[in-house]
């Protein structure tokens, strides 16, 4: 019996190796001929794996028809995060031949996690299906051996091609395009764009979406949070939380102007000079700086064109003439602003006087290799903070807190953790210690900070001793205040006043913990009127009712609003109605905005035709009873027509908050 599973266990391995070199044998993308089609059968993915944004999961035996591309990814991967405007393009110009499906192929431990990549998706806005390919069986089946890597399936089920690395877009539309009039040709393609349930239609909106960043600032008492995934920046008050301005637009874009209309893209790390009340921002899906004059209202670019920098080894130019890489950090030392470049695995420099932006540490090749600034190698830098002496960053992708000199032809060092593929959580000395993917780091009476973003921790660093240390959390996800708190991938931290301000990525919330007593408690943002997302206004839900038969011209409209259970209104914020009539008034008004404040409403209406149209515009901020930090919004479009004759003397009105 033994021998016959070796043998079978041998077979297996032998089978495999021969599928891999056939695999190895096809083309890469792009292929020249004008004929595109495969040879080999694509590999069915197995049976058991969890999948997201479809309601089911897919084979690759039902997409038959249709050309199926799939795009092997880690959501830690700055390289995987490039590649999804393309493959959004992608999607759009072929939405009735073509199906992207995602396999996440895990890098770190967490990653594995169904809801991490699901809370991933929503973050990077994916909106095709993705399959949770926690144990690299589907990796290995097409043996993959990069992040990202991308294959071609024709209608036909067979393997066109493959290609790995960013850049993807003029590459798979020729192959994609070239596969479709092969298809046609041979009568195999399925035209049809098919729909998938996404998982951003199952979740309820908040006032902020995935905070990336947070600077706290002791000589002006003010907060800054970057609101990444609204596209803008709040600016709060550090004692009361009360917002004081709302910088941009709050949809993404790449425009310069007055705050309300200026637009960024995925904003994260931030540095502020209170001298000149100037915010610098990190605008990293648009690959630039911007800088926001807080006194005069306004956002101007600094430096980068709009675009990637795709230019190896990268050169320094002047600010708004050179592309930049995926800016993710920033911090300001008298006229110089140093940047966390993640997409080129280095940090940069740009003077302030003189507008020139230059590599300042790094050479561009992702690896963890100390040394002299102009030979060393970094990996995805993320977060960075000073002391004033030494720049200190989170070196993402190597997992690993390092420190480089200010002066140009310094050194830089690694303080802790371990390379690539050496990642973990050990508290400890140097490079025997482990983290999991840290993004953010901060100074702080001498101690650094760090939000050890995978591991769901606050670690405290001696740069000295190059002691690390878990300050807060437990290392499971979760968003519990008190002595014993929880955080779910924090991924932004500031320090100021003897506290730690936390941007608590994937719990949608701002912590502050008191760094003598440990205790950890989430920011109340106020006046969250002026925050609102603009895209809640683009096209809320809307729907129509059925006629209400009155029989008085002087009937009571009564609003009912029915929250999720444990839930109740916030009264920081305010929430409100705004009633539009048409053959009808309020107190001799048209139009009513009124705050919503108990439950339920009544408006006394005066009919004034035999036919009256209500519509109601409600926007509700509510939250669960004791987590007043964490706010949710519902937005609906509500129209009720009304007619006298045979009925009761109220028009009832019933919304129940989902």
């Amino acid at each position: 019996m033994k021998t016959s599973v070796v043998m079978l266990a041998l077979v297996s391995i032998a089978v495999l190796a021969l599928w891999q070199l056939l695999w190895r044998s096809q083309p890469r993308i792009p292929q020249e001929a004008q004929k595109m089609e495969g040879t080999l059968n694509a590999p069915e993915f197995p049976e058991g794996l969890q999948w997201l944004n479809t309601d089911r999961p897919l084979t690759l035996r039902e997409l038959r028809g249709k050309v199926v591309l799939l795009d092997f990814w880690t959501y830690c991967c700055i390289n995987c995060m490039h590649i999804l405007p393309d493959l959004k393009r992608l999607e759009r110009k072929y939405a009735d031949a073509l199906v992207v499906i995602g396999v996440h192929s895990a890098k770190f431990f967490t990653e594995q996690e169904t809801e991490n990549i699901r809370q991933a998706i929503l973050r990077y806005d994916i909106e095709h299906p993705v399959v949770n390919d926690s144990q690299m069986q589907v990796w290995q089946q097409y043996a993959v051996r990069a992040w990202p890597t991308l294959v071609l399936i024709d209608p036909s089920g067979k393997i066109v091609g493959y290609h790995s690395g960013e850049g993807i877009y003029d590459i798979f539309d020729r192959a994609i395009a070239q596969t479709i009039q092969t298809a046609e040709a041979k009568g195999t393609l399925k035209r049809g764009a098919l729909s998938f349930k996404l998982e951003r239609d199952k979740e309820a909106r908040t006032v902020l979406r995935f905070p990336g960043k947070v600077l706290a600032d002791e000589r002006t008492n003010r907060l800054f949070i970057a609101d990444s995934n609204h596209h803008r920046v709040l600016v709060a008050s550090l004692k009361d939380g009360r917002i004081e301005m709302v910088i941009g637009a709050g949809m993404p874009g790449l425009e310069d102007g007055a705050f309300e209309k200026a637009r960024f893209n995925n904003p994260q790390g931030m540095a502020y000079d209170p001298d000149t009340d100037t915010l610098y921002i990190a605008d990293t899906d648009n690959h630039a700086i911007r800088k926001a004059d807080l006194r005069k209202r306004m956002v101007e670019t600094l430096a980068g064109t709009g675009e990637q920098s795709r230019v190896y080894p990268p050169r320094a130019g002047k600010g708004r003439e050179t592309a930049l890489n995926s800016p993710w950090d920033l911090v300001l030392i008298g006229d110089t602003l140093y940047i966390a470049m993640a997409g080129s695995h280095q940090l940069w420099r740009l003077n302030l006087r003189t507008q020139m932006a230059e590599p300042h540490a790094g050479t561009g090749r992702e690896a963890c290799i100390d040394g002299s600034l102009k030979t060393c190698a970094l990996a995805q830098p993320s977060g960075i903070t000073t002391d004033g002496k030494k720049l200190y960053f989170a070196d993402s992708e190597v997992s690993c807190i390092r420190a480089a000199d200010i002066r140009p032809d310094g050194e830089l060092e690694t303080l802790v953790g371990g390379d690539l593929f050496e990642f973990g959580d050990v508290d400890g000395f140097g490079r025997q210690a482990r983290l999991q993917h840290p993004l953010g780091v901060a100074y702080g009476d001498g101690v650094l900070y760090v939000a050890d973003t995978y591991n769901n921790k606050i670690k405290r660093l001696d740069p000295r001793t190059r002691k690390i240390e878990t300050f807060l959390g437990t290392g499971e996800a979760g968003a519990r205040d008190g002595d014993h708190p929880t955080f779910d991938e924090p991924g932004g931290i500031s320090y100021a006043h003897g506290k730690l301000y936390i941007a608590d990525t994937n719990n949608h919330r701002i912590r502050v913990a008191d760094v003598k007593t440990k205790r950890v408690e989430t920011l109340q943002l106020r006046g969250l009127e002026k925050a609102h997302p603009p895209a809640l206004h683009a096209q809320p839900p809307s729907e129509t009712r059925e006629t209400v038969l009155v029989n008085t011209p002087s009937p009571t409209l009564t609003v009912q609003i029915r929250l999720p259970q444990g839930h109740k209104l916030n009264l920081n914020a305010n929430s409100q109605v705004r009633l539009t009539m048409q053959g009808a008034t309020v107190q001799g008004k048209a139009e009513l905005v009124t705050p919503i404040k108990t439950l339920p409403m009544s408006f006394p209406l005066q009919l004034t035709a035999e036919r009256a149209t209500l519509t109601l515009h409600l926007l509700i901020y509510h939250c669960r009873e004791g987590q007043e930090g964490l706010c949710y919004l519902y937005e609906k479009h509500l129209t009720l027509p009304i007619q006298q004759g045979t009925g009761a003397d109220t028009v009832p009105v019933e919304v129940v908050v989902e």
